[in-house]
């Protein structure tokens, strides 16, 4: 592995620009003019989205602006002191030692460690006043060498400082639980898990000496993590969660006072926390883990977030989980009427269990490709439509999950299976995952003996949480919520042949193409697929509505990809013509997301453009009468989808209408005038 730092990478006291964005910018010039980058502007881009989620200022004039990208050749640190320093969002002022940590996009796993070793270093004073008190370039390369463990502290001239950690003081009184120092657990994480991670183990393991606690921290970094011994964790008085994202083996830590934050708060405030875990082990009503570790998001913790955007999350994961089922299930099935026809259904059960490949039915061959084609047709479609079965448990299984983790599992399927039963529909569904996600996650708040916590998760929480969430389902709002279904069933399919059906694919276009994969483009999908379970060669409507929607989302990038690499190649930067070369695929295989880069950059015009192309190609959808029997794929499950033709006109027709809205707003429209330091977004691999 060649070195992480050269010369060429450091830049003194040198003036790189009069703010940040301008410093990333340089550096990540710098990066590519060493050939260890090939696009210094896609680089940018990747480490600016970064900065823009959370600022990667740090207490004592640091800033460490970092990303993975597709345009990092090899794992680079560009590093420049700058006089005077420049704002990069740190409480105590500006930041006058800046790395840019620029690792690839497929990073090995020696190349993050690496990395991560810098940011351990950061937080050592020796270190930074090592890289303050150089004097040319070569002494800044020595001295990180030396702290990422590229060259020996023995072999490296007097001014690559060595970094030895700090010895343990004697335990604060007030740190104490049950008379003894307390033993506190912690897990670091960030989004991209090369520096934050670690500096914040650092900073609560160098706080965790000095107040003499037992301290151990479990870093989740991106080239993968130590989990610790469970008897370890076992015996912790309380955890601590500095994370930005997801705890990976949540579970293991069930039943633990529990603090959570981000993971800049554990760098910036490690004492604090400290003394919040153990003011929470000493007070038997604080937060636990069990029934109330809720996922995180990326920027901020779960207790930061208002109630609106907590249910938001929660209804959006049971849809996440639930799409494979769908997406599964539902291509099965049109494979099925591919292979066996339209009447498959009739009698596919039967011929699965009284048939084989070596004894084929003769009978009520309903399949263009006689027996065999009738076996694999019945097969295909009988897997399918048991995947799509579990659609509405596994929906309010992963709500109840999202609220009250694995606690809420079985209580959410068991409440989804009885909405079922109840012919309550996705509806129902999710009424029964609330119920029992809140009731698994207020009973996880139960103060119990120490003794009885490892059965909570496993047997009384879900024992308890299924009698009250499925009780109140069958005796109370399955039947009214059925009634509500049967009612817009009804109303749907009375709709079907009239103008009015027209209208369900303009709202349904719309939907779909506001947000670009947000939460109102996934309640219309929702709506979608959820229907298909409910689709039959008699009641047709949802097959329509599911084309509209499938129609409607690949709009966007198709749009954006016409406008950006065709019409008008010279209104896009060059990072938006080389996304828009992306978006054909994207839009093709029905991947809205693929037009976000365009909207992220300029949504007052791509938004409304994609809006108005969704519009046209759900109302022409409905109006061919285009039927979607596969509830994702695009173009790539043709099979499914009739007519065929109907379905490319809609989405071409609409393509070409949002391209050329794109293109009048962005010539005609009163906009501010560009700002070449702004950052272009990049498309991440779906």
């Amino acid at each position: 592995m060649s070195h992480t730092i050269t010369t060429g990478l450091v830049s003194l006291d040198e003036n790189l620009g009069d703010d940040k964005a301008a410093v990333i910018r340089a550096l990540a010039a710098r990066v590519t003019e060493q050939g260890r980058a090939n696009d210094a502007e896609a680089l940018f881009a990747d480490a600016w989205t970064r900065e823009q989620k959370d600022e990667t200022g740090l207490p004592g004039g640091i800033a460490i602006p970092h990303a993975k990208s597709a345009a990092v050749i090899e794992a680079s640190l560009a590093f420049a002191r700058l006089k005077p320093g420049i704002e990069f969002g740190a409480d105590d002022g500006p930041a006058d030692l800046v790395f840019l940590i620029a690792a690839p996009a497929d990073a090995a796993e020696a190349h993050l460690a690496v990395l991560s070793k810098l940011a351990r270093s950061l937080m050592q004073d020796e270190f930074t006043s090592g890289l303050r008190a150089a004097t040319t370039n070569e002494d800044v390369v020595q001295i990180v060498r030396v702290a990422i463990g590229e060259m020996d502290a023995e072999a490296a001239p007097a001014t690559a400082a060595h970094v030895d950690g700090e010895t343990a003081s004697v335990a604060d009184s007030s740190l104490m639980v049950d008379s003894r120092p307390a033993r506190i657990i912690a897990v670091t994480a960030c989004a991209t898990g090369i520096a934050h991670t670690f500096m914040a183990a650092d900073a609560l393991t160098a706080a965790g000496k000095q107040g003499g606690v037992d301290l151990v921290v479990e870093p989740q970094g991106s080239s993968g993590y130590q989990p610790l011994p469970q008897d370890q964790i076992d015996a912790a008085d309380a955890v601590i969660f500095a994370t930005d994202v997801d705890v990976r083996g949540l579970a293991r830590f069930a039943g633990k006072p529990v603090i959570r934050a981000g993971v800049k708060r554990g760098i910036e405030h490690p004492k604090e926390m400290i003394a919040e875990a153990v003011a929470a082990a000493n007070n038997p009503n604080a937060a636990r883990v069990s029934g109330t570790a809720d996922a995180q998001s990326e920027t901020a913790s779960a207790e930061s977030l208002s109630w609106g955007l907590r249910i938001q999350r929660i209804l959006l994961t049971g849809v996440s989980y639930m799409i494979p089922f769908v997406a599964g299930g539902g291509l099965l099935i049109a494979l099925g009427f591919l292979l066996g026809g339209y009447q498959v259904t009739d009698n596919a059960a039967n011929v699965i269990v009284q048939n084989s490949l070596w004894d084929l039915p003769t009978e009520n061959i309903t399949s263009d490709y006689g027996g065999l084609g009738q076996y694999l047709g019945s097969v295909m479609f009988m897997i399918g439509a048991t995947s799509m079965g579990f659609l509405v448990s596994a929906l309010a299984g992963y709500i109840a999950f999202a609220i009250a983790d694995r606690p809420g599992l079985a209580p959410g399927f068991v409440a989804g299976a009885v909405a079922v039963l109840m012919n309550a529909g996705f509806i129902g569904g999710i009424v029964g995952g609330l119920l029992a996600g809140v009731t698994a996650w207020w009973i996880g708040t139960w103060s119990v003996p120490r003794w009885l916590r490892g059965l909570m998760p496993v047997v009384i929480i879900p024992l308890l949480a299924s009698i009250v969430a499925s009780g109140l389902m069958i005796l109370f709002l399955g039947r009214p919520i059925s009634t509500l279904m049967e009612w817009v069933t009804l109303w749907l399919n009375n709709l079907a042949g009239t103008s009015g059906i027209i209208a369900v694919g303009v709202v349904l276009g719309l939907m779909m193409c506001f947000d670009l994969g947000g939460p109102i483009n996934k309640v219309a999908y929702a709506f979608a697929v959820a229907g298909l379970a409910e689709a039959s060669a008699q009641n047709t409507t949802p097959y329509l509505i599911m084309g509209a929607v499938m129609a409607a989302g690949m709009v966007p990038p198709l749009a954006m990809a016409l406008a950006s690499t065709v019409l008008a190649r010279p209104l896009f930067p060059q990072v938006e013509r080389e996304n828009g070369k992306a978006a054909w695929l994207l839009g093709a295989a029905f991947i809205s997301e693929g037009a976000i880069p365009f909207a992220a950059a300029d949504p007052l015009r791509v938004i409304p453009a994609s809006m108005l192309g969704g519009a046209v190609t759900g109302a022409l959808s409905m109006a061919f009468g285009v039927q979607s029997l596969a509830p994702h794929g695009g173009l790539f499950v043709w099979f499914a989808i009739n007519p065929f033709w109907g379905f490319i006109v809609a989405i071409i027709a609409g393509t070409v209408v949002s391209a050329f809205a794109v293109v009048a707003l962005k010539k005609w429209a009163v906009r501010r005038p560009v700002n070449e330091t702004e950052p272009a977004l990049t498309v991440a691999a779906v």
